[in-house]
């Protein structure tokens, strides 16, 4: 497959090769589905914590005798159905909620989001990608002169002055090739990957 190079004006140039197995993939909702929910189940913490029947400070003494008041039976004041009282399966600080998506699967849902970036016109690569200076401003104009507003800039490596320039924009996002996740890739509206970035992609993903 041929993906179009753009130069610094954002206008198209010449061609680049890219693998039909990373970029000419076909769009499997499911799979990209089942890669993006295991991606944001990972990076949940689990630092929540509920207080069960025998955490809560309660009295253990039965509220009234077991019959004869007309009431419902009751044990202790700690029930899950009485107000104050503890919680029915409490939510544990160990709780783990991540889940296992095999290498080869993960590779395939990456490969067909960038397919499916490819076909909308989303995703475009540049020869390389940089700023002189670590200025905001200097970022925004280049941006502004290559047409692109909310954009995910994936570098081979993150060159300082571009990742101190990017922090103040946000709607914009630099990473390394290693580090372009699932979820970026679907939420901004625009990639720009530039040809070290996509090579190393190639290496780590076809």
């Amino acid at each position: 497959m041929e993906l179009q190079l753009i130069d610094g004006d954002g206008q198209p140039g010449s061609s680049v090769s890219a693998p039909d197995s990373l970029f000419g993939r076909e769009y499997n909702e499911a799979l990209i589905h089942q890669v993006v929910t295991a991606y944001l189940a990972n990076a949940r913490s689990g630092n929540r914590a509920q207080k069960g029947r025998s955490d809560v400070a309660k009295s253990t003494r039965k509220p009234w005798r077991q019959k004869g008041t007309g009431r419902a039976r009751a044990g202790s004041a700690s029930s899950p159905l009485w107000r104050g009282g503890g919680q029915i399966f409490p939510n544990s600080p160990t709780e783990n909620f991540s889940h296992k998506v095999n290498r080869k699967m993960y590779r395939a849902g990456i490969g067909s989001i960038l397919s499916q970036l490819v076909r909308e016109n989303r995703l475009s690569v540049v020869e390389q990608f940089m700023v002189e200076v670590p200025k905001t401003k200097a970022l925004a104009q280049k941006l502004q002169n290559m047409g692109l507003e909310e954009v995910l800039i994936i570098t081979e490596n993150v060159d300082e002055n571009l990742y101190l320039s990017s922090r103040n924009l946000p709607r914009v996002k630099v990473v390394e090739a290693g580090y372009a996740d699932p979820v970026s890739l679907m939420r901004f509206a625009k990639v720009l990957v530039t040809r070290g970035a996509l090579t190393k992609m190639e290496e780590m993903l076809a």
